[in-house]
């Protein structure tokens, strides 16, 4: 919670630092930004040190995710900008699984102090990549245009604009509420209630993972297909009924099945937030937009979540406390509503 709680301070930093200086300029900044303070974490001699550190690491992680989104939005052409942004999600659950698979061996040979110094390697990765990429083109115009950049304020500087940063964020909210709620609890469920070893369990939350590997991806291919609202409530539909589901079943082949579905449909949509919030917001303040949106509803969904589930389960039980994950859904379905469809459209 207190990485969040950066992220989400970063998230506002960052991303309007992105809408002046650049997005890749940027983007390096605060990956070297997440790398220094995830290694300093692994010298963090008592609570107080670790928490502060971990707070100016996940300042960094606060700009990682929605400028990825934003450069990939804006190199892309229309027809593809779903399936740019997906690869960015894919991108990011392809490192979560990455360092679920590193962090044992690696914990195992150098304690978790060496987890954290292991941290450091993006750093100099995103340096090193700096030096080949460039901004994106509509950046470079919207610079060369000598028009001011947004800030925060401009995210609610009209009845218009405060609609669909609300909606966003209420999108953003069930998204992460979703992923964090299920990928937290889940080992837990599997083990306590349903009996299963934690071998076992980490078998069924890789094949949970793959299914969202391949969720992000055919979302992509869809909303760029069908355009971005029958997409989004596709995959709602799905994500809300495969965790009722997920939530009845104990048979275990079942639940790996089970667990590959629910992992496809409710982290599919990742990658099309950064589709959305650039079709929503101008090029001056994109960087702003995806990191404040997304952010916030990471800090809210993703703080809550895993807080919430227990107090339910406590009282009812894990199933049916992963079974109510599913009600948020519906309050994203009725959001989408409220948003226009822009496939096929250019960036302003």
């Amino acid at each position: 919670s207190i990485t969040l709680a950066g992220a989400f301070l970063g998230g506002l930093v960052f991303g309007t630092l992105a809408d002046k200086l650049g997005r890749i300029r940027v983007l390096t900044y605060s990956v070297i930004f997440f790398g220094v303070f995830t290694l300093c974490s692994a010298a963090a001699p008592n609570f107080e040190l670790m928490a502060i550190f971990r707070f100016l690491a996940g300042l960094g992680i606060g700009a990682e995710f929605g400028l990825g989104m934003a450069i990939a939005s804006e190199v892309s052409s229309p027809e593809n900008r779903a399936k740019a942004t997906s690869a960015v999600g894919l991108g990011f659950q392809v490192g979560v699984l990455v360092a679920s698979l590193a962090s044992a061996p690696i914990i195992a040979a150098f304690g978790w102090r060496g987890l954290f110094v292991v941290g450091f390697v993006p750093a100099v990765i995103a340096i090193i990549i700096r030096a080949f990429v460039p901004e994106p083109p509509i950046y470079e115009q919207h610079k060369a245009s000598g028009k001011k950049h947004g800030n925060l304020a401009d995210l609610f500087n009209s009845p218009t604009r405060i609609k669909y940063s609300i909606i966003i964020i209420i999108l953003c909210t069930v998204q992460n509420a979703g992923y964090f709620g299920i990928m937290t609890w889940l080992p837990k469920y599997l083990n306590s209630e349903l009996g299963l070893s934690l071998t076992s369990t980490g078998l069924w939350t890789a094949v949970t993972v793959l299914g969202m590997m391949i969720g992000i991806s055919a979302f992509g291919f869809l909303a760029d297909k069908a355009g971005r609202r029958p997409a989004f409530w596709t995959f709602q539909v799905g994500a809300a009924a495969m965790i009722i589901i997920y939530s009845q079943l104990t048979d275990p082949t079942a639940l790996l099945i089970g667990g590959f579905f629910m992992g496809m449909f409710a982290n599919g949509m990742i990658g099309g937030y950064g589709t959305l919030i650039a079709e929503l917001f101008p090029t001056e303040m994109r960087g702003t937009a995806q990191t404040a949106l997304y952010n916030a509803g990471r800090f809210i969904g993703g703080a809550s979540a895993p807080v919430v589930i227990p107090m339910i389960a406590a009282g009812h039980g894990f199933g049916f406390a992963i079974g109510c994950v599913s009600c948020i859904y519906v309050v994203a379905f009725i959001a989408m509503f409220f948003i226009p469809e822009k496939k096929g459209a250019m960036l302003e």
